[in-house]
């Protein structure tokens, strides 16, 4: 039985869903610490899908170049929205297709020259997708005065359908 792997399967679900309403409600030319706010979700995505497995054993995306991954680094690569949002796609399948060849067992085992286990990689995933994800919310809850819609066990989609639904937070 894969018990745990089932539930972070689960959990993987609001992070990415989380992740796709950032980017279809924030402002990414947004400034955020120097950089405008797409290339943090570069930063988040990349490193979901290069942490999340092995880092030590990862093919970059086509459309990398060399530091793009860091946001304080300068390059001539510009993704847009539509680029982000495949990525996102690929990442996510990609993360479901692994996590469904695991067992709970090898979520204690080390990748191949990797010094944390599965489970160690996952768990940073979480907090590091959680914490973008805050980050651009935040970021567009500043400048909209609304709140994007946040996946949680208690509420999945807003009652209106809208990426603004009741979590709605209005500046007075």
């Amino acid at each position: 039985m894969n018990e745990l792997c089932q539930i972070i399967k689960n959990m993987v679900v609001p992070n990415f869903i989380n992740m796709e309403t950032a980017i279809n409600t924030y402002d990414r030319n947004a400034d955020c610490c120097g950089a405008p706010a797409w290339r943090f979700v570069y930063h988040a995505l990349h490193s979901a899908d290069k942490w999340f497995f092995n880092p030590f054993h990862f093919d970059e995306p086509v459309f990398h170049q060399n530091g793009m991954d860091n946001p304080d680094n300068i390059c001539s690569v510009v993704l847009s929205d539509e680029q982000l949002l495949e990525y996102l796609s690929k990442i996510r399948k990609k993360t479901f297709d692994y996590l469904d060849t695991l067992t709970d067992d090898m979520l204690y085992e080390k990748p191949q020259n990797c010094p944390y286990t599965r489970l160690e990689l996952i768990l940073r995933q979480f907090r590091h997708l959680s914490f973008h994800t805050g980050m651009l919310n935040g970021q567009t809850a500043e400048h909209t005065g609304k709140f994007p819609i946040y996946v949680s066990e208690d509420s999945i989609f807003p009652e209106d359908g809208s990426l603004f639904g009741r979590y709605m937070a209005k500046k007075k």
